[in-house]
């Protein structure tokens, strides 16, 4: 759609030039492959920094990768993964964890996209009877898949209740950067100081290309992930051109630079639509995302000026969403568009 302002995630974005610079910079020459090169053991050793020195990061390529070898390394094939009925795990991975698991997924509902422990409870009701899955592992997005977040002291009590009942605990953050920005809280004050097990950290919703992490705060999961990372393709053999991305994500505070201005777009947006005729919205802007719920016939109109996702159809709900170079420009024009096709002010 030539000309057309894109608010269909924070994936349509390019790559952040600093991002972009250094991957030029690292394509001069050779290095040995597979992750014996200077810039992985720079990334990891600055992801250490940020992460609270967990015992064990490796990188991949993309996050349903992050996800499936995450709780590969966590679970046996006769356990269970709980997760939210609305988690990009249940809903958006085309079944890759069952298929390359074969562990089975157990959906429990949720509070504006997030899990509580009353919520999980009932799923753990026919623990050790051999007839069923057994639960082992809570996953929970942060943010939420309705941009949502955590609090921290939420995250410390969901971490507490799941060690307390056997249970470990994985938090795909594939926008965790996000969900750091709107707490203004670190990256190691939202996992490693929580609690959390396993980590999915995304950078590719944050200005990279096609480059994620998975950090291992739990010593006794770690040995076997570089081999499972191999069995799942994911070992990357110029590994040098993922790592170094994280390098310039992790340097300069762009990874909080990039979240916050994210973020911003998607309040200022929310902010001038908020009182427009028709336009309701369904959850707290909280991060990058805003879901309305419009009638389907302004949906359409503003399908022809912008391109977006239309998120459950039944109720006519969207979802905008911003990213790191999403200009005011762009929100304030798209703003005016929703504003006067959708009754005015």
């Amino acid at each position: 759609m030539a000309g057309a302002k894109y608010f269909i995630s924070d994936n349509a974005s390019g790559v952040h030039p600093e991002v972009m610079a250094a991957l030029a910079s690292a394509n001069h020459g050779h290095a040995v492959a597979y992750g014996h090169d200077a810039h992985t053991a720079q990334a990891t050793a600055l992801l250490r920094e940020h992460f609270g020195a967990p015992p064990e990061i490796l990188f991949v390529l993309t996050g349903t990768g992050a996800n499936v070898l995450a709780l590969q390394c966590m679970l046996h094939s006769y356990e269970a993964v709980i997760c939210a009925d609305c988690s990009h795990l249940n809903r958006d991975e085309c079944g890759a964890p069952e298929k390359f698991i074969g562990a089975k997924l157990l959906s429990a509902p949720t509070r504006e996209g997030k899990l509580y422990p009353e919520l999980i409870e009932p799923l753990l009701r026919d623990t050790g009877m051999v007839h069923r899955a057994q639960p082992r592992v809570v996953t929970i997005s942060q943010c939420t898949e309705w941009g949502t977040v955590y609090t921290l002291d939420e995250l410390k009590s969901l971490a507490g209740y799941c060690h307390a009942r056997g249970l470990r605990l994985h938090v795909d953050g594939a926008r965790l950067c996000n969900a750091a920005a709107a707490l203004d809280a670190g990256l190691a004050a939202m996992t490693a100081e929580c609690g959390i097990d396993v980590l999915s950290f995304g950078g590719t919703k944050n200005g990279l290309m096609g480059a994620e992490a998975v950090i291992f705060f739990d010593q006794a999961l770690a040995p076997a992930a570089g081999f499972y990372r191999k069995q799942a393709t994911q070992l990357s053999s110029k590994m040098r051109f993922v790592a170094v991305q994280f390098q310039a994500l992790l340097s300069n505070d762009l990874w909080r630079r990039n979240a916050r201005h994210a973020n911003a777009m998607a309040a200022r947006l929310s902010g001038a639509v908020s009182g427009t005729d028709a336009v309701q919205l369904v959850m707290p802007v909280e991060t990058n995302a805003i879901f309305a719920r419009l009638s389907p016939a302004h949906i359409a109109e503003l399908q022809a000026a912008a391109v977006f996702a239309v998120w459950d159809t039944a109720q006519s709900i969207v979802r905008w969403m911003t990213s790191f170079d999403t200009t005011e420009d762009e929100v304030d024009s798209f703003a005016e568009t929703i504003r006067s096709l959708a009754g005015g002010k």
